[in-house]
Order: C-alpha cells, then structure tokens, then sequence
C-alpha cells in the first residue's frame, strides 16, 4: 500500500468564535495560508482541533468543510479513535472516506491496556480500515506507551499500517523502531522540537502543531531534512525551537491559538473548557517570538 504521509502534515486547529462556535470563514483563511506555504498533508480532527469537546454534529460539519475546502489540493487524514475498539471499529465501517487519504488513530487512552491488547486494538482497526493507518503513539496524554516491538510487529503484519506519529519523546524507543522497521514504513516525528533529530536517524517527516502558525518555516526544514541537508535546516530548527517549546507551555492548541491570533491568521484565540487561553505572561513572550520567526 502506497505511504503518501512524508513531508510536513499538519495537525489543524479548529478557530472558535468569542463565543464558541465554530469560525468556518477563519478556517478556510487557515487552510488557505498554510496550503500556499507548501504543507504536504492535513490532518483533521486530531488532538489539536480539540475533538474531545465537539458535538458529532460539529465533527461532521467540520470534515465537510475541511475537504470542500482543501479541495484536493493536499492529502487529508482523519483523526479516529478512542478507547472502545469495538466503537472505533464501527465508527470507520460507517464513515464516508471519500476524499480522506488515511487515518490517524491514537493509542487507547484511560484503560492503561497491556501491549497485547494494543496490538489486538490496532489490529481488528487495520482489519475493517479501507484507508491506510497511522499509529498515534503520545504516552504524555494516553497513560499508556506502544512499545517499539507492539508497533514493529503491526507493521510487519498490516500493509495498511504504514506509521507511527511517535511522541513519546523517548529517542532509544523511537531508534528501534528506525532500526528495525520493516521498508516503506514511515516514523512521523509527534514533536516539533524533536523533527530535526528524529530526521536525521531516518524519520521521513512531522505532524506538527508549530506548521499551523509557520507553515513555510516548517515546511523548508523538513524538506532539507529530506535531502539529507542538515546544515541548511538546522539555522530554521534553531529559530523554531524556542516558540515551538513555548507553544506547548500552557497546553496544547492554546499556545498555537494565541500565536495565530498575535499574527492576524485568526481572529480569536478562543478555546474550549477544561482548556483555557494562556497566560499573558506567556502571549507577551509569544509575541516577541513570533517577531523573531517572522524577520
């Protein structure tokens, strides 16, 4: 099964409006910026649209939008997953993957599952998936790590598992998994400060968070990394790393949200209870480095 998921992939945010809703006209404006700055893929409904706090009706408005909008013009994946293998099972049976070049499914969260019930969880997923699939491997929000042996056995065994987007940020683990993986399965850095290094040891890419604020930035970097040119990358990796380590201060989307806001992309960086907007400590330094980035 052809791996289309090399380059830069975004994991897209979702604007709010001040009070709540959904700005659909900021994000096609978002879209449009970061496809024009050369992006390789988006993915929807991931962690950083926080999925977690919208309706299956906002779910499903938001993917129409998202690939009317998009319109072909890059690769989508599709966020899917959860911790009941057998909703996640259904949920993919009865979506409409038209147009959505793959999913992204996160490892199962809260139930602290054994590596063997994270490989049957994987397992009966690739089974019923009509597109191919990218493992999520972030322990920092599931309670639980996939195993470098858990992930390399699933890509041996299911042609369309072709990735792992690996955040655990535990470089010996994610080694292994170079090392050992079977050809034409990617790793996909989870961690902006970390694309770079997991690059040079044969990472083929990102889903990134940082791309959904500096897009051409991010884009340039990787696409050196993938020549092998490291010493044209490393000046933008250095320059990204302060903000991208300070985007993630106060959580995750909102340290993205407020350097969109400080930049014009959006027009609020609203986000959605139990998340709150960062501090003005932290958008006061956001905004001087979003200066620096933008020179």
């Amino acid at each position: 099964m052809k791996n289309q998921f090399s380059g830069t992939g975004v994991a897209l945010i979702t604007p709010f409006r001040k009070q709540g809703t959904i700005d659909f006209s900021t994000l096609e404006r978002l879209i449009d910026n970061i496809i024009e700055n050369k992006v390789d893929y988006i993915v929807m409904l991931g962690t950083t649209s926080e999925v977690a706090t919208l309706s299956q009706k906002e779910r499903f408005a938001l993917s129409e939008n998202i690939l009317e909008m998009i319109n072909g013009r890059v690769p989508v994946v599709m966020g899917i997953g959860g911790n009941d293998t057998t909703a996640i099972a259904d949920t993919i049976q009865k979506t409409d993957f038209t147009g959505i070049s793959g999913i992204l499914s996160v490892a199962p969260y809260y139930n602290k599952p054994q590596q063997r019930g994270i490989y049957m969880h994987y397992k009966r997923l690739a089974e019923v998936s009509p597109v191919p699939m990218i493992i999520y491997n972030v322990p920092g929000r599931t309670g639980c790590n996939i195993a470098a042996e858990t992930t390399l056995q699933l890509a041996e065994e299911f042609p369309n598992i072709v990735a792992v987007k690996e955040a655990s940020g535990n470089m010996a683990q994610i080694m292994n998994i170079l090392n050992n993986k079977p050809d034409g399965f990617s790793v996909l850095s989870g961690d902006d400060a970390l694309t770079l290094p997991m690059m040079s040891l044969g990472a083929t890419g990102v889903i990134s968070v940082v791309a959904n604020a500096f897009p051409k930035q991010m884009s340039q970097m990787v696409n050196y990394c993938l020549k092998g040119d490291f010493k044209k990358a490393l000046p933008i990796h250095r320059q990204l790393l302060p903000i991208a380590n300070a985007l993630f201060e106060e959580g995750n989307p909102s340290g993205v949200k407020a350097a969109l806001e400080i930049q014009g992309i959006i027009e609020s960086s609203a986000v959605r209870l139990p998340l709150v907007k960062v501090s003005k400590m932290l958008y006061n330094k956001l905004s001087q480095l979003v200066a620096t980035v933008n020179e």
